[in-house]
C-alpha cells in the first residue's frame, strides 16, 4: 500500500505551505532522506524530506500552489502500484482566490448588456499584446514569492508576465521564459517600440508625470500574512510602553575601529549592532525581570539570554536568534550574526534559528534613522529600537562641545515590565556601551 506525505507543520505559526517547486517527478526512485521539494512556510523556504523507500507514484499538488497542513502532497510506494488520489483537505489557494477576483472584471465584459455574445469575439480577436495589459488592470498579480524573487534579480518586469500556474499564478519558469523572452511594455504595445528604456535611477524627476508603479494588488505570501497577523495581535493585545535614552557611542565606535583596524584583512569584521547585541545580552542578565515572557499560567522567566535581530528581506522582516548570547565572545556573535542574516534573506533557516528568542534587537541606524518606536514581537517582553549615531552639541564639564549620540528606545510589554525595570535595563545597556571594552570579557 502507497504511503501518503502529508504537508508537515515547519513553523510554530504555520497554518498553509506554498509548493514552490518538486525537486522530483513522478516515476522517479526516492529513498528515506530525499528531498522531494521546496515549500515556502510563512518564515522560510525549506526542503521537504522522504520518509520512504520506493517510487514517487503521484503527486497530488501542483508548483506554485497553497496547501493547508496534513493536506496530502504525494504518493510513494512499489514501482506499478496504483494509487488513487485521497479526498482533499485543502484546495490550492490560487483556483480559490481566482474565482473570487473573475467577478471583478464581469462587469466591464458585461457591460453592453444586449449584445453579450458580440463582446466576447471582440476580446477574443484581439492581439497577443493585449494580455499582460489585463494581467496588469485587472487588479491581482498573481505570482509565487520565489518568481517574484527570481524576477527582482533578473530584472524582469512581472507585471507584463503572462503566468501559466494554476489559476494564472506566475512561476519560476515564466520569468526564466521572459528573460529569454522580454514581454513588450505597455508602451511598445501602444506602437513606442523602438524608443529607450528609462534609466533606472535612484530617484524620479520632477517633470516624470508617468506611473510610479504598475496599478494592481499582489497576492499575499504566507510571510507577509503571517506578518501582518502577529503586528495586529501585538500592538492591540499588548500593552506597549515606550522608554528612550541617549548613549555616548564615541567610545563604542573606537572599540570598533580599533577591533577591526587590529584583526586587518584576515579577522571579523564587528559591527556596532555586534557590540549591541553582547550588551543587550550583558544588560538582561543585570535586570533578568526583562527577560521573561507573559502566559496565561502567568510570567515565564527564561534562564538564559537569547538574543534575536530583525533582519529584512523580501516579504518582511524574520529574527534570527544567537542562542546563549551572553556566553558568547563579541567575535562568535559577530560571524554567528552574519551567517544568520546571509541564510534568512535566502530563506534558509531551520525554524530552530529562528524561535526561542528571549529579547530582540531592531537597528536602523544603518539606514540612517535617528529614532524609532518597534513593535514587540511576542512571546519577548519588549525589544530593542537603535537609531544612528548623530552627531550634536553636548555639554561636558560645563563646556558646549561636539559628541556623538546614539538614541536606544525600549518597547516594554506593561504585562511584564513596569517602568522602572525598563529605565533599570536601559541604563544597565548605557553604562556597557559607554564602557565598551567590558564587552571583551
Amino acid at each position: 500500500m502507497a504511503d501518503i506525505i502529508e504537508m508537515p507543520k515547519l513553523s510554530d505559526t504555520m497554518t498553509v505551505g506554498t509548493l514552490v517547486k518538486w525537486l522530483k517527478k513522478e516515476g522517479d526512485t526516492v529513498a528515506n532522506g530525499d528531498m522531494l521539494a521546496e515549500v515556502e512556510t510563512d518564515k522560510a523556504t525549506m526542503e521537504l524530506e522522504c520518509f520512504f523507500d520506493g517510487t514517487l507514484l503521484k503527486i497530488f499538488a501542483d508548483a506554485g500552489s497553497q496547501v493547508e497542513i496534513g493536506a496530502p502532497l504525494c504518493a510513494i510506494g512499489e514501482k506499478g502500484e496504483k494509487v488513487e488520489a485521497p479526498a482533499k483537505k485543502s484546495a490550492p489557494a490560487a483556483p480559490a482566490e481566482e474565482k473570487k477576483a473573475e467577478p471583478k472584471p464581469e462587469p466591464k465584459a458585461e457591460a453592453p448588456k444586449p449584445e453579450p455574445k458580440v463582446e466576447k469575439p471582440k476580446a477574443e480577436s484581439k492581439p497577443a499584446e493585449a494580455a499582460p495589459t489585463e494581467t496588469v488592470t485587472s487588479g491581482r498579480v498573481r505570482i509565487s514569492p520565489l518568481a517574484k524573487k527570481l524576477a527582482a534579480e533578473k530584472g524582469v518586469d512581472y507585471t507584463r508576465v503572462k503566468g501559466t500556474g494554476p489559476g494564472g499564478r506566475i512561476v519560476r519558469a515564466d520569468i526564466l521564459a521572459a528573460e529569454k523572452n522580454p514581454p513588450k511594455s505597455a508602451a511598445a504595445a501602444a506602437g513606442g517600440a523602438g524608443k529607450p528604456a528609462k534609466p533606472a535611477w535612484p530617484w524620479r524627476s520632477a517633470l516624470d508625470k508617468s506611473a510610479i508603479q504598475a496599478e494592481g494588488t499582489a497576492a499575499l505570501s504566507n510571510m507577509r500574512a503571517t506578518i501582518a497577523k502577529r503586528l495586529v495581535e501585538s500592538k492591540t493585545q499588548l500593552p506597549h510602553f515606550y522608554l528612550e535614552i541617549e548613549v555616548d557611542a564615541a567610545p563604542l565606535n573606537a572599540l570598533r575601529e580599533q577591533i577591526n583596524a587590529g584583526l586587518g584583512n584576515d579577522g571579523v569584521r564587528v559591527s556596532v549592532n555586534d557590540l549591541i547585541l553582547k550588551a543587550s545580552a550583558l544588560a538582561l542578565r543585570a535586570v533578568p525581570a526583562v527577560n521573561c515572557s507573559w502566559t496565561d499560567a502567568g510570567i515565564k522567566a527564561h534562564a538564559s539570554t537569547h538574543v534575536s535581530f530583525a533582519v529584512a528581506i523580501d516579504d518582511g522582516l524574520i529574527t534570527p536568534v544567537i542562542k546563549d548570547t551572553d556566553q558568547k565572545s563579541v567575535f562568535d556573535i559577530s560571524n554567528e550574526a552574519k551567517d544568520l542574516a546571509k541564510r534568512a534573506k535566502a530563506k534558509k533557516l531551520a525554524p530552530a534559528e529562528f524561535t526561542g528568542g528571549t529579547f530582540c534587537v531592531s537597528n536602523l541606524g544603518m539606514m540612517s534613522i535617528s529614532r524609532f518606536s518597534a513593535i514587540i514581537n511576542p512571546p519577548n517582553a519588549a525589544i530593542l529600537a537603535v537609531g544612528t549615531t548623530v552627531k550634536k552639541p553636548v555639554v561636558e564639564k560645563d563646556q558646549i562641545v561636539i559628541g556623538d549620540r546614539m538614541a536606544l528606545t525600549l518597547s516594554c510589554d506593561h504585562r511584564v515590565v513596569d517602568g522602572a525595570v525598563g529605565a533599570q535595563f536601559l541604563n544597565a545597556l548605557k553604562s556597557h556601551l559607554e564602557t565598551p571594552a567590558l564587552l571583551l570579557v
